[in-house]
Protein backbone atom coordinates (compact mmCIF):
# COMPACT_ATOMS: atom_id res chain seq x y z
CA UNK A 1 0.00 0.00 0.00
CA UNK A 2 3.09 2.56 0.71
CA UNK A 3 4.48 1.72 -2.50
CA UNK A 4 1.10 2.62 -4.56
CA UNK A 5 1.04 5.98 -2.54
CA UNK A 6 4.71 7.22 -3.42
CA UNK A 7 4.03 5.65 -7.29
CA UNK A 8 0.91 8.17 -6.97
CA UNK A 9 2.85 10.97 -5.54
CA UNK A 10 5.39 11.03 -8.09
CA UNK A 11 3.15 10.58 -10.57
CA UNK A 12 1.10 13.15 -10.00
CA UNK A 13 4.09 15.53 -9.27
CA UNK A 14 5.36 14.55 -12.51
CA UNK A 15 2.09 15.52 -14.02
CA UNK A 16 1.94 18.78 -12.28
CA UNK A 17 5.85 19.79 -13.58
CA UNK A 18 5.00 18.92 -16.90
CA UNK A 19 2.16 21.22 -16.59
CA UNK A 20 3.95 24.11 -14.87
CA UNK A 21 6.59 24.38 -17.50
CA UNK A 22 4.00 24.68 -20.74
CA UNK A 23 2.60 27.48 -18.50
CA UNK A 24 6.03 29.19 -17.83
CA UNK A 25 6.61 29.53 -22.19
CA UNK A 26 6.09 33.02 -22.84
CA UNK A 27 4.60 32.26 -26.12
CA UNK A 28 4.19 35.88 -27.28
CA UNK A 29 8.33 35.94 -26.93
CA UNK A 30 8.14 33.11 -29.97
CA UNK A 31 5.60 34.33 -31.74
CA UNK A 32 8.20 38.04 -31.74
CA UNK A 33 10.96 35.86 -32.24
CA UNK A 34 9.75 33.86 -35.24
CA UNK A 35 7.83 36.73 -36.62
CA UNK A 36 4.37 35.84 -36.88
CA UNK A 37 1.49 34.11 -34.49
CA UNK A 38 0.75 30.62 -34.12
CA UNK A 39 -2.25 28.62 -35.01
CA UNK A 40 -2.67 26.51 -31.40
CA UNK A 41 -4.30 23.20 -30.90
CA UNK A 42 -3.88 22.25 -27.49
CA UNK A 43 -0.42 22.71 -26.63
CA UNK A 44 0.74 22.62 -29.55
CA UNK A 45 2.12 26.18 -31.18
CA UNK A 46 2.57 25.74 -34.93
CA UNK A 47 3.47 28.15 -37.68
CA UNK A 48 3.15 28.45 -41.18
CA UNK A 49 5.63 29.73 -43.81
CA UNK A 50 3.78 28.71 -46.75
CA UNK A 51 6.18 29.75 -50.16
CA UNK A 52 3.65 32.04 -51.59
CA UNK A 53 6.60 33.40 -53.15
CA UNK A 54 7.03 30.86 -55.73
CA UNK A 55 4.79 29.79 -59.07
CA UNK A 56 5.97 25.87 -59.29
CA UNK A 57 4.54 23.91 -61.85
CA UNK A 58 4.23 19.87 -62.28
CA UNK A 59 3.33 18.81 -65.83
CA UNK A 60 2.46 22.36 -66.51
CA UNK A 61 -0.11 22.59 -63.69
CA UNK A 62 0.53 25.33 -60.91
CA UNK A 63 0.66 24.30 -57.70
CA UNK A 64 -0.86 25.74 -54.69
CA UNK A 65 1.14 27.03 -52.27
CA UNK A 66 -1.47 25.15 -49.77
CA UNK A 67 -1.22 21.90 -51.71
CA UNK A 68 2.54 20.92 -51.41
CA UNK A 69 4.70 24.28 -50.95
CA UNK A 70 3.42 25.06 -47.05
CA UNK A 71 6.56 25.32 -44.80
CA UNK A 72 5.92 24.59 -41.09
CA UNK A 73 7.37 24.40 -37.58
CA UNK A 74 5.88 23.52 -34.51
CA UNK A 75 6.43 23.77 -31.12
CA UNK A 76 5.37 21.72 -28.06
CA UNK A 77 6.29 22.12 -24.16
CA UNK A 78 8.78 19.32 -23.28
CA UNK A 79 11.60 18.55 -20.78
CA UNK A 80 11.13 22.53 -18.97
CA UNK A 81 11.97 23.93 -22.51
CA UNK A 82 10.06 23.05 -26.23
CA UNK A 83 10.89 20.34 -28.56
CA UNK A 84 10.50 22.02 -32.31
CA UNK A 85 10.18 20.04 -35.35
CA UNK A 86 8.90 21.58 -39.12
CA UNK A 87 9.31 20.94 -42.65
CA UNK A 88 10.72 23.78 -44.93
CA UNK A 89 10.22 24.18 -48.25
CA UNK A 90 13.41 25.54 -49.93
CA UNK A 91 14.53 25.59 -53.91
CA UNK A 92 17.68 23.62 -54.44
CA UNK A 93 20.16 26.96 -54.33
CA UNK A 94 18.49 28.11 -50.76
CA UNK A 95 19.43 23.96 -48.89
CA UNK A 96 23.24 24.33 -48.45
CA UNK A 97 22.46 28.31 -46.99
CA UNK A 98 19.63 27.60 -44.80
CA UNK A 99 21.47 24.38 -43.41
CA UNK A 100 24.43 26.16 -42.51
CA UNK A 101 22.43 28.96 -40.53
CA UNK A 102 20.80 26.24 -38.45
CA UNK A 103 23.42 23.87 -37.95
CA UNK A 104 25.50 27.10 -36.84
CA UNK A 105 22.49 27.94 -34.39
CA UNK A 106 21.77 24.52 -32.65
CA UNK A 107 18.95 22.96 -35.07
CA UNK A 108 19.21 19.70 -36.50
CA UNK A 109 18.61 18.43 -39.75
CA UNK A 110 16.63 14.88 -40.29
CA UNK A 111 16.35 14.86 -43.79
CA UNK A 112 16.43 16.33 -46.71
CA UNK A 113 14.39 15.44 -49.92
CA UNK A 114 11.67 16.20 -52.78
CA UNK A 115 8.23 15.64 -52.11
CA UNK A 116 7.07 16.67 -56.15
CA UNK A 117 8.90 14.87 -58.58
CA UNK A 118 9.36 16.88 -62.09
CA UNK A 119 8.16 20.28 -60.33
CA UNK A 120 9.68 23.57 -61.90
CA UNK A 121 11.59 24.36 -60.15
CA UNK A 122 12.69 21.74 -58.25
CA UNK A 123 11.45 21.89 -54.59
CA UNK A 124 13.00 20.23 -51.05
CA UNK A 125 11.81 19.67 -48.35
CA UNK A 126 14.16 20.13 -44.90
CA UNK A 127 12.87 18.97 -41.94
CA UNK A 128 14.06 20.00 -38.68
CA UNK A 129 14.54 19.41 -35.49
CA UNK A 130 15.26 20.82 -31.67
CA UNK A 131 14.99 20.82 -28.00
CA UNK A 132 15.27 23.60 -25.31
CA UNK A 133 14.67 27.66 -24.81
CA UNK A 134 11.57 28.23 -27.06
CA UNK A 135 12.86 31.87 -27.90
CA UNK A 136 16.41 30.65 -28.96
CA UNK A 137 14.75 27.60 -31.42
CA UNK A 138 12.50 30.04 -32.92
CA UNK A 139 14.86 32.59 -33.04
CA UNK A 140 17.62 30.16 -34.59
CA UNK A 141 14.99 28.93 -37.32
CA UNK A 142 13.90 32.32 -38.20
CA UNK A 143 17.86 33.17 -38.68
CA UNK A 144 17.98 29.94 -40.81
CA UNK A 145 14.95 30.99 -43.16
CA UNK A 146 16.16 33.87 -43.25
CA UNK A 147 18.95 32.39 -45.91
CA UNK A 148 15.87 31.95 -48.38
CA UNK A 149 13.66 33.80 -49.91
CA UNK A 150 10.93 32.34 -48.05
CA UNK A 151 8.77 35.19 -47.44
CA UNK A 152 9.17 36.20 -43.36
CA UNK A 153 6.54 38.38 -42.69
CA UNK A 154 2.96 36.37 -42.25
CA UNK A 155 0.68 36.31 -45.59
CA UNK A 156 -2.10 38.66 -45.74
CA UNK A 157 -5.49 37.07 -45.11
CA UNK A 158 -8.00 36.52 -48.20
CA UNK A 159 -11.00 38.36 -48.50
CA UNK A 160 -12.79 35.68 -49.53
CA UNK A 161 -12.10 31.48 -49.42
CA UNK A 162 -11.29 30.50 -52.46
CA UNK A 163 -14.09 28.36 -54.20
CA UNK A 164 -13.24 24.32 -53.82
CA UNK A 165 -13.97 22.39 -56.98
CA UNK A 166 -14.51 19.04 -54.58
CA UNK A 167 -18.06 17.76 -52.93
CA UNK A 168 -16.07 18.70 -49.95
CA UNK A 169 -19.40 17.14 -47.88
CA UNK A 170 -18.54 13.44 -49.41
CA UNK A 171 -14.80 13.82 -48.63
CA UNK A 172 -15.96 14.22 -44.80
CA UNK A 173 -18.31 10.78 -45.17
CA UNK A 174 -15.49 9.37 -46.25
CA UNK A 175 -12.82 10.11 -44.55
CA UNK A 176 -14.80 10.51 -41.12
CA UNK A 177 -14.08 13.98 -39.91
CA UNK A 178 -14.67 17.28 -41.17
CA UNK A 179 -12.09 19.08 -43.10
CA UNK A 180 -10.91 22.80 -43.44
CA UNK A 181 -9.74 24.50 -46.43
CA UNK A 182 -6.13 25.56 -46.13
CA UNK A 183 -6.17 28.15 -49.00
Amino acid sequence: MRAVQVFAICAVATIGGGAASAQEIDWKKVDEAIGRSAAVSGDVHRYGFPRSDLTVTLDGVTIRPALALGGWVAFKPAHGGAMAMGDLVLLETEINPVMAKLIENGIEITAVHNHVLRANPATFYMHVGGHGDPVKLATALRTGLAASKTPLTPPAPPASQPAIDLDTGQLDAIIGAKGQANG
